[in-house]
């Protein structure tokens, strides 16, 4: 059996046990790295030597989350949380039902632009969901949709918009990875080698939205502003200084390509503007550093994890055990390189690692089984994805439980993981192996 198809395996079934998911991807990576062949000093050592590149994502994070801290100082969540609370007041019947597609959007438009136009990631949810935990109960608003909703917001924009995150894994991560294989990819659209995909998480998001969870769902009262940490006062010149402080950040992202250097001048913006004060800037970034520090510690084992399973050699073995099987069948090929994706990905947690270990290998062999330049971008891309949504230590599915279970309500594995990978692996599956048949 090979050693990364049970170390993920075992890592996914502790974690559907509740088992905390630091504890599993360890457990997953030392029974891997033995039946791998390292030995457990081997696979130890290639387990602390993976933590190098967990925490500088774990460090990035928490300037990310330092910046989303000073954007809850500036009161933004807590008036928006107050505006649709009085909504929810005023209306009844249907008109609770307007509020609670609002709701929805507004949530769904702030992780979309998380990736883009204010590229802080997951560090938003932690800050805007907790206030509005006391509104989805009175709503009996279903927190696995809302998981969904952020979930596709997280994912989406970076599979099919090239800007912000999404211009980092298309044209620095995929187009780069499938041109060093041999394809000529200039002038090649990737938004359109990827259109089909992001339609089958559309596909999966309306599914999730019209259909799986439109019963109401009764949770334990939370009192308002009992959770989350953000400023409960806000005034005009805050709610400016933030407006000033987003526009700052995506100017620079977009100049420099840079979302690190995007949220420090943000963060600047903030303490030039008064709303935060320097003496409190120590105190702004440990408050940041608390809030990434779960999603940071499971990160950083997830890239102890991968660096066991890169050290056995058995990613290698999977890969190449899959060309045996495929033959010259593109059918079969494209949806076992789409399976092989998933299976990484699902372990790693990380699209963005997934795409250089898959690359090298299935570009060749699609090329060989004479998938076009597009289709071959879509294979990768799609497979890369695949698994970012549903896996335990992805922080896709990590953002969304920060928030929905601040109030302890809120299950990761069941809630959020198993939910988001119904709704968008498996309609990611059969769009992707579509677009592979049709490009």
């Amino acid at each position: 059996m090979n050693a990364v198809v049970v170390a993920v395996g075992l890592m996914l079934l502790l974690s559907l046990l509740r088992v905390h998911v630091v504890v599993s991807l360890i457990i997953g990576a030392v029974v891997g790295g033995l039946l791998g062949g390292l030995g457990i000093e081997s696979t130890l050592a290639a387990f602390n030597k993976g933590l190098g590149g967990g925490a500088t994502v774990a460090l990035s994070y928490a300037l990310l989350g330092a910046f989303a801290v000073a954007i809850s100082k500036s009161g933004v969540a807590h008036a928006l949380a107050g505006k649709i609370l009085s909504m929810v007041g005023r209306q009844q019947g249907k008109g609770t039902e307007m509020v609670k597609w609002l709701l929805i959007a507004v949530l769904l438009v702030a992780a979309v632009s998380s990736q883009n136009i204010l590229p802080i990631h997951i560090a938003f949810i932690p800050l805007l969901v907790p206030p509005l935990l006391y509104v989805m109960g009175r709503l009996q608003l279903d927190r696995r949709l809302i998981a969904c909703v952020l979930t596709f917001g997280l994912i989406t924009p970076y599979m099919f918009l090239p800007v912000g995150f999404g211009g980092i894994f298309l044209k620095e991560v995929l187009l780069a990875n499938v041109a060093k294989g041999g394809v000529d990819v200039s002038g090649l659209s990737v938004m359109q080698a990827m259109v089909i995909p992001a339609a089958g998480m559309l596909f999966g998001l309306l599914v999730a939205v019209l259909f799986s969870y439109r019963k109401k769902r009764v949770y334990h009262e939370v009192a308002a502003g009992e959770v989350g940490s953000a400023s409960n006062s806000y005034s005009p010149k805050s709610l400016l200084a933030a407006g000033a402080a987003v526009i700052a950040a995506f100017v620079v992202q977009l100049w420099l390509d840079s979302m690190i250097m995007g949220a420090l001048v943000g963060f600047v913006v903030f303490s030039l503007s008064g709303v935060v004060r320097w003496k409190e800037t120590d105190d702004l970034f440990t408050d940041g550093m608390k809030m990434m520090a779960m999603i940071g510690f499971i990160m950083i084992a997830a890239s102890g994890f991968a660096e066991v399973m890169r050290e056995t050699g058995q990613i290698q073995t999977l890969v190449d055990s899959s060309v045996f099987w495929i033959g010259d069948s593109k059918a079969i090929g494209a949806i076992l390189m789409l399976l092989v994706g998933l299976l990484i990905t699902m372990g790693i947690g990380s699209s963005f690692s997934t795409v250089p270990i898959i690359a090298a290998i299935f570009v060749p062999l699609a090329m060989q089984l004479g998938f076009s330049p597009l289709a071959i971008v879509s294979i990768v891309g799609t497979a890369g994805a695949l698994g970012d949504a549903g896996s335990p230590a992805s922080d896709s599915t990590l953002g969304p439980t920060s928030g929905l279970n601040m109030d302890g309500q809120h299950s990761h594995i069941w809630d959020t993981v198993v939910p988001t990978f119904i709704h968008y692996n498996l309609p990611l599956l059969a769009f992707g192996w579509a677009a592979a048949m049709l490009l």
